[in-house]
């Protein structure tokens, strides 16, 4: 308590944005109460940071909070990281919750694992809720090593009846089943080590506890199915990723390998990406990427990445107002399924931001886990005051 009553030597300082989002989807809805209206919703995340640099303590508050016109389960609040972090020179200690991102590749982030996805808020899985931790990192010449004591369970959020990007009927988010009698309360545990040694970078981990990854099981009722409710099991995982750099060139790899509930498997995603730096002699730069997606499960995979090809591309425009396009697309090999993603990104002035996406399901196999998503094709445009 001394540590946290001591006089300190930075002010408070905090940034954050609102933002306002507008979202258009192509078609009319597949399933019944589906909203068949342009979607409106606001969002907004501030962080407070504070540190002591007498003690080196650092302190950090980032609360999050979106509204949505249509959907009652996006309309959510959340605390993406509320943390003390104590640094000395060979040890850093964490506790409270924050967000740990594992991985390398471009389109799909298959190490990443202490975090659950906050699905609510993008398909692209990039948004995660804060996760209760007590982390201990040793930092050596041999690389950092990093111990995870993740105390209390978040589970995954999901669309309502009323939401767009859902399954054929509605994920009973009040109702989830469990493995572990601890259920919610189990505490899961991870290792990991990571290093940069010559041009690679190489992180390595293992970790035992509840999957992020829900199974789901049908319920049906009188008129037959009505939900789907969610299964955690438990799990031990172990998993890899590295990347290779030299001159333009990035060579990405991931890899794990699963056991417990569900089909023991292994997967992994790798590929390439290769920049052309000052195209036509300008300031652009533009990468090329291609990445391949494999699952030792084949066709009863229960994530879309099975058999799948990402190619795409990457554009900066190294202007003033850090303009960026990444556009790609998903291919798979053994159904043909396939889907597009473009998104573009630019500032306005100092304080704003604007970002459009596009998600296109050009032609998905009845096989697919995207299936539910065929009539799911939208623009979106995001409009953000940073301060």
């Amino acid at each position: 308590m001394l540590l946290l009553l001591a006089q300190p030597t930075t002010a408070l300082e905090y940034t954050g944005f609102i933002s306002a989002e507008g979202r258009q989807f192509i078609e009319a809805p597949k399933y019944l109460d589906q909203s068949n209206s342009t979607g409106f919703s606001g969002s907004t995340e501030l962080e407070f940071y504070h540190a002591w640099d007498d003690s080196d303590l650092e302190f950090e508050f980032t609360p999050f909070f979106r509204w949505d016109s249509e959907d009652d389960e996006r309309t959510h609040a959340d605390i993406r990281e509320l943390y003390f972090l104590k640094s000395t020179r060979d040890w850093e200690f964490k506790l409270g919750l924050s967000k740990v991102f594992w991985g390398v590749t471009e389109s799909q982030h298959l190490v990443d694992i202490i975090n659950q996805t906050d699905l609510v808020e993008n398909l692209d899985g990039e948004d995660k809720l804060g996760q209760t931790m007590v982390q201990a990192t040793y930092i050596h010449d041999w690389g950092d090593f990093s111990f995870f004591v993740l105390p209390g369970f978040r589970e995954r959020t999901f669309p309502g009846g009323n939401g767009r990007l859902r399954t054929p009927v509605p994920v009973d988010t009040d109702n989830p089943l469990w493995e572990s009698s601890s259920e919610e309360s189990h505490v899961d545990l991870a290792v990991r080590w990571k290093a940069i040694i010559g041009d690679f970078d190489i992180g390595a981990y293992y970790f035992k506890g509840t999957s992020r990854d829900p199974i789901f099981l049908p319920q049906f009722g009188e008129a037959g199915l009505e939900s789907f409710r969610p299964f955690y099991g438990q799990i031990d995982q172990a998993g890899v990723d590295v990347q290779y750099t030299k001159e333009g060139w990035l060579w990405k790899l991931e890899g794990i390998t699963r056991s417990g509930t569900g089909q023991s498997h292994a997967g992994a995603v790798g590929g390439f990406e290769y920049t052309f730096y000052g195209v036509f002699e300008s300031a652009t730069d533009v990468g090329a990427l291609l990445e391949y997606h494999h699952d030792s499960r084949g066709s009863l995979a229960t994530n879309p990445f099975n058999r799948d090809i990402f190619a795409g591309t990457r554009i900066t425009l190294n202007d003033e107002q850090d303009t960026n396009i990444i556009a790609g697309t998903f291919w798979d090999s053994s159904n043909d399924t396939n889907s597009v993603r473009i998104e573009f990104e630019r500032r306005i002035g100092a304080n704003y931001k604007l970002e459009i996406q596009f998600q296109g399901f050009a032609k998905i196999a009845k096989n697919d886990p995207l299936f539910s998503f065929r009539r799911d094709s939208f623009f979106q445009i995001d409009f953000s005051r940073y301060f």
